[in-house]
């Protein structure tokens, strides 16, 4: 009996832990995306107030083109050999950033602790 609880017991803190998972992961409530090439950030925008626009980011003769469309940001375009970044399409979730490792571009929602630093305040 008492191993019968003790199972339904961790079932349920396990899929609370898997629910609350998916729910971090999937969370949009974060509007502010940055763009960072070789760890340098070169744009930041509001994607709620950010206009349509589309640039180019450039590293070592190779280009990216990046969209900023409808509030949502992805690599429209990339000289890259395999095209990951372009696959990933639209950025989704701050769990997964849209990357293209040859390029050494990223694209990522920004945590509001990058504006302060938590120790000095």
């Amino acid at each position: 009996m008492k191993y019968k609880v003790l199972v339904i017991i961790i079932a349920a803190i396990l899929a609370a832990g898997i629910i609350g998972s998916i729910a971090v992961i999937n969370s949009t409530d974060k509007s502010t995306v940055r763009v960072l090439s070789d760890g340098k950030e070169i744009y930041r925008a509001d994607l709620r107030t950010a206009q349509d626009t589309v640039f180019d980011v450039e590293y070592q003769g190779h280009v990216n083109t990046v969209e900023v469309r409808d509030h949502q940001i992805r690599v429209q375009s990339a000289d890259c050999p395999d095209q990951t970044c372009v696959h990933m399409s639209w950025l989704k979730s701050s769990a997964t950033p849209v990357v293209c490792l040859p390029h050494r571009l990223v694209i990522e929602y920004a945590d509001s602790s990058d504006d302060v630093d938590a120790v000095t305040g």
